[in-house]
């Protein structure tokens, strides 16, 4: 396979580099790990930390600064960031409002957050946690016990990150934190496996003419396996999973989001189909982000993510956003 990287072993080092160059609004600390925006910590101001394994970029390195993130952790490809790192990061943004970790439910990333709590709570920063399992697609997996945290994450991270720019306390982030992840609900489809540059081959085995519905980002398996669809069947599929579980009473906000190798040719004609099926169904969508956000290394394929807003989630979606990935209204 051919990469875009020097060597495996400091292709992670070498992107926080790179990231470091471009955004010189982050402080990022290649040696340790951690990503955090340079006017933290903000007074008066809860700060919101996040992280997981590289190789889903944007996640969670780009949605760091105003309207999101405070800091983000991210571990080797596929793999949780360390507690030391999550320390680090919340002892840089803590104003003494306490932080947020906003940790996806993959058991590595769960386990360490939760000792990272521990000891940032010795060190005597109030922590508060909220874990993100949006995917409907299976219940457990290679990674998880319990649903998967996917698509939804972004919405957590922006929301909740609206919130406490705006000096909500920790236990209203907190609170709204988790009314979004209750809100939430995504389905993933691969069309192809992703390659990790450790291993330089395909992760797992998937047939020219076939697909996977209910991929999870890092390619584990999902619910089945079929004869490629129209992108019309497989918004079908998607959408009628997501609303199985999540039945919808008034508008949603709705990401579609490609795993990393899908162009934005493909992803707007997918969401034109997502939207139709929407409308037949009879569910408003206030709101739209269509793009790379969630991603899986190289893999090919999409995700639906829709999450159920009120007028205040739709506000705080809406405000102000300055980071690398997403950014409007500033």
């Amino acid at each position: 396979m051919k990469m875009l990287i020097n060597v495996a072993e400091t292709v992670v080092a070498d992107a926080l580099r790179g990231l470091a160059a471009a955004h010189p609004e982050l402080v990022v600390d290649v040696e340790n790990r951690v990503i955090v925006r340079r006017d933290a910590p903000v007074a008066g101001k809860v700060g919101l930390v996040s992280g997981g394994g590289s190789g889903h970029e944007p996640l969670h390195a780009g949605f760091v600064g105003p309207g999101m993130l405070s800091a983000a952790c991210p571990g080797e490809v596929f793999t949780s960031p360390v507690p030391d790192q999550m320390v680090r990061a919340a002892a840089a943004v803590d104003s003494g409002a306490g932080v947020l970790f906003v940790v996806k439910n993959y058991t590595g990333d769960v386990l360490n957050f939760d000792m990272a709590a521990e000891l940032a709570e010795d060190e005597g920063v109030q922590i508060a946690k909220v874990l993100v399992d949006d995917d409907v697609a299976v219940t457990d997996s290679l990674y998880t016990a319990g649903r998967r945290g996917t698509g939804g994450t972004l919405f957590v991270e922006k929301i909740a990150g609206a919130a406490a720019d705006e000096g909500a306390p920790l236990e209203r982030v907190e609170s709204i934190a988790r009314q979004v992840d209750a809100s939430c609900r995504s389905f993933g489809v691969a069309l192809s496996a992703c390659t990790t540059p450790a291993k330089g081959s395909p992760t797992f085995d998937l047939p020219a003419g076939e697909l996977e519905l209910g991929i999870g980002i890092h390619g584990e398996p999902g619910r089945e396996r079929r004869g490629m669809m129209t992108s019309g069947e497989i918004a079908d599929f998607a959408v009628d999973a997501v609303l199985e579980d999540l039945r919808p009473t008034g508008p949603v906000l709705a990401l579609v989001n490609g795993m990393g190798a899908t162009p934005l040719l493909e992803l707007y004609g997918f969401n034109a189909e997502v939207h139709r099926v929407l409308a037949e169904r009879g569910v408003p969508v206030a709101r739209t982000l269509v793009g790379n956000y969630v991603t899986s290394l190289d893999m090919a394929g999409c995700s639906v993510t829709l999450c159920q807003a009120d007028e205040e989630l739709l506000r705080l979606w809406d405000a102000p956003v300055r980071t690398a990935a997403l950014r409007w209204g500033c």
